[in-house]
């Protein structure tokens, strides 16, 4: 009786396919074997979300899971009026309508999302239910709303009156130059999370690119775009242009690198190198990657200069300054 292995030969396969699994055990084994794990851990996008890393730590540092620690930990960002690019405040699509798209995955693979939600202030508590008491991953538009609504989330109005300033300023000078997110122009909270239990989960919320075409949705609430976790290896969250996100489908691509055996660090850059290439217009946005592997290591890159991230580990809370490419 042919065996797999003996089919495999007779295609002259079976050294590459044996090859290539021992290669994938090896990878494997470096998140499960001899190595110390930090843990908790979480990381975030961007320097201003340093309150968001201290609500997550609040919950993993009582042995709470990873999921209710990004979820409470994006909330903050969500409901805080003076970051713009994040929930309620958030600026406006060309039309003057704040809407917003999030996503959260947790470490069993299961993940919610919507995207072109109004009126709600907390988009990823949305997802959550979305992932939790729907078949669907992903809602969009009126249809989100009506199941938040019937979820018992209450309508309001997310367009402060700064944002509502800055948009009729904008009306009246009418640029439309999204992409080039820096220190002081950034979208997207994605956050990153490993509990004392050893489990990932990720979560990602954003207002979108301020100004934008109405119904613009970008990687944010995107599985495997804006953010992906696969609790055997790691997870990743992106930030800054989403559609050069989604052509490499980079949170996913991240992990993928992850697995291969690269540490968090070099998987983000390798994801950078490789968006780069599909972009001949690279110089004109940023695109920035964070990482988290199973063995609580972390890494971040981006394309250009002042993509900042958060830290909090046993060593406390801290932003830090990303690497990046263009230099």
């Amino acid at each position: 009786m042919n065996t797999r292995r003996s089919f495999l030969a007779k295609l002259g396969l079976a050294p590459f396919f044996f090859s290539a699994s021992s290669k994938f055990l090896e990878a494997k084994n470096n998140f499960t074997e001899n190595k110390k794990v930090k843990k908790p851990i979480v990381i975030s996008t961007w320097d201003i979300n340093l309150p968001s890393n201290e609500a997550a730590w609040a919950v993993l540092n009582k042995a709470g899971r990873a999921l209710d620690a990004v979820e409470k930990g994006v909330k903050v960002a969500e409901a805080d009026p003076k970051n713009q690019t994040v929930g309620y405040g958030g600026l406006p699509d060309r039309d003057g309508n704040v809407t917003l798209d999030a996503c959260i995955m947790d470490e069993n693979a299961n993940c919610g999302a919507v995207a072109y939600l109004q009126n709600i202030k907390h988009p990823i508590s949305v997802a959550r239910l979305v992932m939790e008491k729907t078949p669907h991953i992903l809602l969009v538009g009126d249809g989100a709303l009506r199941f938040a609504l019937e979820n018992g989330f209450k309508k309001e109005n997310l367009l402060t009156n700064e944002s509502k300033i800055k948009w009729k300023k904008w009306l009246k000078e009418n640029k439309y130059k999204p992409f080039l997110q820096d220190k002081d122009n950034h979208d997207t909270i994605g956050m990153l999370a490993l509990d004392n239990f050893g489990n990932l989960s990720g979560a990602c919320t954003t207002s979108g690119l301020s100004f934008k075409f109405a119904g613009r949705v970008g990687d944010s609430p995107i599985i495997g775009a804006g953010l992906y976790v696969d609790n055997e290896v790691g997870a990743a969250a992106a930030t800054g242009k989403g559609e050069a996100v989604i052509k490499v489908a980079g949170s996913f691509l991240v992990v993928e690198f992850m697995r291969q055996g690269n540490s968090p660090q070099d998987a983000c850059q390798l994801a950078i190198e490789r968006l780069i290439k599909k972009n001949k217009d690279f110089k004109e946005f940023q695109v920035g990657f964070i990482a988290l592997n199973k063995n609580g290591e972390t890494g971040a890159y981006a394309i250009n200069k002042d993509f900042s991230y958060c830290l909090y580990d046993e060593n406390g809370n801290k932003a830090k300054k990303s690497d990046y490419a263009l230099k």
